[in-house]
């Protein structure tokens, strides 16, 4: 079997900071002549059909597989298919959310077995180990695929390898400790440091994940080598599994040039690398009081900015922002621009009057970030993003620090409240967007240096195209053993057929003979 004859099936977590990445190596796949069937949920589906309808626009062989969620069987809302709908439910909420996702097993597998022809490879999220199951029925060949960055990934199996969860997880346990058998020094906690499934009453899920990526017949992640080699190539030696990393591929989508041109009109009349962005992307909250102490930051700076306010009705402090007359908005119109909701993100990071970004440190903004060369100033949220923060400040040195010491998704509520202050945001805003000393300058070199590697990554010879045919090289390999093999076993069960009707004419005349 040629590589292009391939069929690859992609099944993200229901979530977008999931579904971004896996439907771009579903495009990238595509673009190698591979035909791709993306599988997630009818809302899912929607948030993304225009990447989708744009690759297919382009020639590329994509398609969307909606699979009903069973919402209403388990308890939970109508409508409610992603992570970013979780934000503020109580926690049975998110457990029952999780036992729907593990119910699409079901219907997954009955479209496979209708079709004419088994895909030659399953693609899964990492957070989606209920799709091991299923390959293994019907012996499809499986790649479970990693979405937040290696660095991440490698702390936490490391701190496990050494017990540091046998005695369970607490919902806030701060205390520091440093990774061991780390390629760098980091610090961090049981807490802070800790897999997607590392939760009171997900504790099958947790096994099955783990299973899951134990049996896969390789690893891709959402990464490129030019930032993390070492965690890559220490991960891969750690799992025993062929690893590939196979991004970034943040590049300008025209599918959403249009919706940016008001955004792009404002960027154009300010200075090269004059602008902040802001942006905390689409799960992360920050407190009403931690809000405000951002907002009077920013208007203390005295800088340009840009800010991707999530318009919550419901958040007093966000309406105040919003609607309040001769507040905030009205005070910065000048050098302020307010985006509500979504963002063109990529389309901001890549204007050379952006200078720095202010990040909640999700691994895709982090690489969209380094990918467009943009210096950022961290202020992590929750999950892996305390991680990302190291990686930018303290590995690549393209990073400054808000004062975050803790994610707020993890404190407590008697601690919740203002992690930074309006002068630390002012302070750490200057040193980010320091125009003329040695360490801004520096900081802004190597961010371009980092910028020209995520290129070349993705260009025919680079590191992440590179990986990309191997990987598929490796999946038209397997496929071919396994169709292979499928065809002995067929073939065997012809030979013992046949052999047991020549006994059942043989059996008469040896009676006879007896």
């Amino acid at each position: 079997m040629a590589p292009s004859d391939l069929h690859f099936l992609v099944v993200p977590l229901a979530a977008q900071g999931h579904m971004i990445p896996m439907v771009d190596t579903a495009r990238l796949l595509a673009a190698r002549g591979q035909r791709v069937t993306v599988v997630t949920t009818p809302v899912n589906a929607a948030r993304n059909r225009a990447a989708v309808d744009g690759a297919t626009n382009a020639g590329l062989a994509v398609e969307l597989l909606e699979l009903p969620f069973p919402s209403a069987q388990l308890g939970l809302p109508e409508g409610m298919e992603a992570v970013d709908q979780l934000t503020g439910q109580p926690p049975e909420i998110a457990l029952g959310f999780f036992k729907a996702i593990w119910t699409l097993a079901g219907p997954l597998e009955e479209y496979l077995r209708a079709l004419p022809r088994l895909p030659d490879c399953l693609v899964a999220d990492a957070c989606n180990p209920w799709t091991a199951p299923v390959c293994e029925r019907l012996g499809i060949p499986r790649l479970v695929m990693h979405c937040p960055s290696a660095y991440f990934q490698l702390a936490v199996h490391r701190l496990a390898a050494h017990g540091v969860y046998d005695g369970g997880v607490e919902d806030y346990d701060p205390t520091p400790l440093e990774v061991p058998g780390f390629p760098v020094r980091a610090v961090g906690s049981k807490t802070t440091v800790r897999g997607f499934f590392q939760y009171p009453g997900v504790e099958q899920e947790h096994r099955d994940a783990l299973h899951a990526e134990a049996t896969a017949d390789g690893l891709l992640f959402n990464t490129f080598r030019g930032i993390e080699a070492a965690f890559l190539d220490a991960y891969a030696a750690a799992i025993g599994k062929t690893t590939w990393a196979v991004r970034p591929t943040a590049l300008v989508n025209d599918t959403y040039a249009s919706s940016s041109s008001s955004i792009v009109s404002w960027l154009d009349a300010r200075a090269p690398d004059s602008v902040l962005y802001v942006s905390f992307g689409s799960i992360s909250l920050l407190s009403a009081k931690q809000l405000g102490k951002l907002a009077d930051g920013l208007e203390a700076s005295g800088r340009p900015f840009v800010w991707a306010i999530k318009e919550d009705k419901g958040n007093a402090a966000v309406r105040s922002l919003l609607e309040e007359e001769g507040g905030f908005e009205a005070r910065v119109k000048d050098r302020g621009l307010l985006v509500r909701g979504w963002a063109p993100q990529v389309a901001i990071l890549a204007h050379p009057a952006v200078g720095g970004f202010l990040t909640h440190c999700g691994w895709n903004s982090t690489l969209e970030a380094v990918s467009q060369g943009v210096p950022a100033l961290t202020w992590p949220t929750n999950n892996d993003q305390l991680c990302s923060e190291q990686l930018l400040v303290d590995v690549l040195g393209v990073g400054v620090r808000s004062g975050v010491k803790n994610a707020a998704m993890y404190l407590p509520p008697e601690a919740e409240g203002v992690q930074v202050a309006s002068g630390d945001v002012e302070r750490a805003i200057g040193d980010l967007m320091d125009d003329g000393g040695p360490e801004g300058a520096a900081r802004r070199s190597r961010a371009r240096k980092i910028a020209a590697e995520a290129k070349a990554a993705i260009e025919e010879g680079g590191t992440s195209h590179s990986d990309l045919t191997d990987m598929i090289r490796h999946v038209a390999e397997l496929s071919r053993k396994k169709r292979l093999d499928m065809e002995r076993a067929d073939a065997s069960c012809d030979c013992e057929a046949t052999r047991g009707a020549d006994n059942a004419a043989v059996l008469p005349l040896l009676s006879q003979a007896n």
